[in-house]
């Protein structure tokens, strides 16, 4: 699917309050763009990022360059910030969980911040000042990942019809969502196992053993930059372990997952990519308000469908925005 386009984001201002004379400002010579990630360089997102900047005239080693610094684990995210602040890149990137903006605040209170917050609500924990005015250094895109709990639970039990039970695996990053789930599921009653995974890269076939038999039929994997690096390794495994299985990003369902419901990641950092050139070009990230995808989409993988045998009723097929097979 393609990235989003701009109708698809609520912005908390009309669109003209974006705008800005490009005639009156200037592209810098070497644009220096800061990332800390535990997704690889050559990922889905980044390339999705780079491809904007290249539609809005950034070419990799003549205009812009990224300094990139991929990290394996949470701890990493701390060093990596106040490395890219210590260079003095233009702009720096912070992406995915919660830990990733407070490390880049952390590191620097001058150098704008373009946030791309999926896993927490940065007004609610008081990164910025509002949604319309962020004030700072910080803006960006993000989505409530929470309240797409309950959602993602109903989707998954209408696909599958005579699911009573169904394991959930979180980590550290993920914990918000795990007990947001949880409550989801006890108000429409399904039962769930939750096993939290430690250390990445994690083991998920260790995981399987910790559950009850009952619930190894069905899987519910929370979002977190090391599920989603691993998403091919949790597509195979949940085949493989014969898991009916549900995602927040169609990346999952692409490498063999059977559902997803949640926004396109990569129209979130398609437009990441052009608040970079708006900062880049003069604009302050505390004028640019902070934007939110208002399109889900319900993604089914059928040859997966296949695979494990299950009759998703036609209704939810006919429900769903893409069937790949």
């Amino acid at each position: 699917m393609p990235g989003m386009k701009r109708r698809e984001f609520i912005t908390l201002f009309g669109s003209g309050a974006l705008a800005w004379p490009l005639a009156a400002r200037s592209q810098p010579t070497m644009l220096r763009i800061g990332v800390v990630s535990g997704q690889p360089r050559g990922g889905s997102i980044f390339v999705a990022l780079e491809q904007r900047l290249a539609e809005l005239g950034y070419r990799a080693g003549k205009n812009f360059a990224f300094e990139f610094i991929e990290v394996s684990n949470i701890e990493g995210f701390e060093s990596g910030y106040r490395t890219l602040a210590d260079h003095g890149v233009d702009v720096i990137l912070a992406s995915g969980p919660e830990i990733s903006l407070k490390s880049a605040m952390a590191a620097t209170g001058v150098i704008p911040i373009v946030m791309i917050a999926i896993d927490y609500d940065p007004f609610a924990r008081g990164y910025v000042s509002s949604l319309a005015r962020p004030g700072g250094n910080v803006t960006g895109v993000f989505f409530q990942q929470i309240e797409l709990s309950m959602k993602r639970i109903q989707v998954f039990m209408d696909a599958i019809p005579r699911m009573q039970h169904a394991a959930v695996f979180w980590d550290a990053i993920s914990a918000d969502q795990w007990q947001a789930t949880q409550d989801a599921a006890e108000r429409v009653g399904l039962r769930l196992a939750g096993v939290e995974l430690r250390e990445p890269p994690y083991d998920f076939e260790q995981a399987l053993a910790q559950l009850p038999p009952d619930y190894r039929g069905a899987l519910v994997v929370l979002t977190s930059p090391f599920f989603f690096r691993d998403r091919e390794r949790i597509a195979d495994f949940a085949l493989r372990n014969r898991m009916a299985s549900m995602f927040a990003f169609r990346e999952y369902v692409e490498t063999g997952g059977l559902l997803s419901y949640g926004p396109s990641i990569t129209g979130m950092y398609r437009r990441a990519a052009e608040y970079v050139d708006r900062i880049a070009r003069g604009a302050k990230p505390s004028d640019l308000p902070i934007e939110q995808p208002t399109r889900f989409e319900l993604i089914i993988n059928m040859k997966t469908v296949k695979t494990l045998g299950l009759g998703v009723p036609l209704h939810i097929q006919q429900r769903a925005d893409e069937l790949i097979d």
